[in-house]
């Protein structure tokens, strides 16, 4: 988002009102942030729902490679990239607002960066997660991936076409954006970032406590997300490291799945 877009929050007050604009302001932000993270959600299940439904009365099946296709084009495509994209028209933003540029070389060195980052972050949880013993929630789609492992090879391409593309556009594009208005990068980032975790409990199979592991996991990604996402302003980085992300860990299940190995399971709660 251009600097111009942005409202400072460390001027000093000038007066109680000020303040109390100031204070409305802020709240303000941070409920429409929330509203566009779970209006996505919402769009895209509703889509998903009716083209489901509309396919059964057609008599059509639903395999599990339909049911992942349909999900990607219309929850992730269609829903949340045509809510980031409305809601720019009714602000009267143009596609500047979140940045779209191809990356400079600079920039293709924090994909690179913060993909080992990542890596590195989520797998050490993971390792501490289960040196003490506990459980994570299981994605779903991870979890019909691992029960039809063709639906991983379409996964894999589609984390960079699709899914990272469409996540990034709202949940940092628009809701980080939203957020980084009225606080400073260190507030909008982790705040954005929890609540991009935090929408993906429906998307989680398992107890509570699990689905809560699994989303406390999936914030250490976001958080690097958000931070090249604010060290560049392009939307395409965080596109293409989350792109990256996601698929090498649709390989590593598609590894586990097709050549056996106990650390499945463990993998199957990473997704984001």
């Amino acid at each position: 988002m251009s600097t111009d877009q942005r409202t400072s929050s460390s001027g000093s007050s000038v007066s109680p009102d000020s303040d109390a604009r100031s204070l409305r302001a802020r709240i303000r932000a941070l409920l429409v942030a929330v509203l566009l993270a779970g209006l996505g959600i919402a769009v895209g299940s509703v889509l998903v729902l009716a083209a489901g439904l509309l396919l059964r009365l057609a008599g059509v099946p639903i395999t599990p490679v339909l049911s992942i296709v349909i999900s990607l084009a219309l929850a992730t495509g269609v829903g949340f990239g045509g809510v980031a994209l409305l809601y720019l028209w009714y602000r009267d933003f143009d596609i500047s607002y979140v940045g779209v540029r191809v990356p400079s070389l600079r920039e293709f060195g924090y994909v690179v960066g913060g993909y080992f980052l990542t890596l590195g972050l989520v797998f050490s949880a993971a390792v501490v997660i289960s040196s003490v013993g506990v459980e994570g929630g299981t994605n779903n789609a991870a979890q019909i991936g691992m029960e039809n492992p063709e639906v991983l090879l379409l996964l894999i391409p589609a984390s960079i076409l699709l899914i990272g593309p469409g996540e990034e556009l709202l949940y940092r594009g628009v809701v980080q954006n939203r957020i980084r208005e009225r606080f400073p990068a260190v507030v909008a980032i982790p705040v954005a970032s929890l609540i991009f975790a935090s929408i993906h409990y429906v998307s989680l199979s398992g107890a509570p406590s699990a689905r809560l592991i699994s989303i406390a996991v999936l914030v250490l990604p976001t958080l690097v997300f958000g931070t090249v996402y604010e060290l560049t302003d392009n939307i395409v980085v965080p596109s293409l490291l989350h792109g990256a992300y996601n698929a090498t860990l649709f390989s590593g299940l598609y590894f586990f799945v097709k050549y056996g190995g106990e650390m499945q399971q463990q993998a199957a709660f990473l997704f984001g």
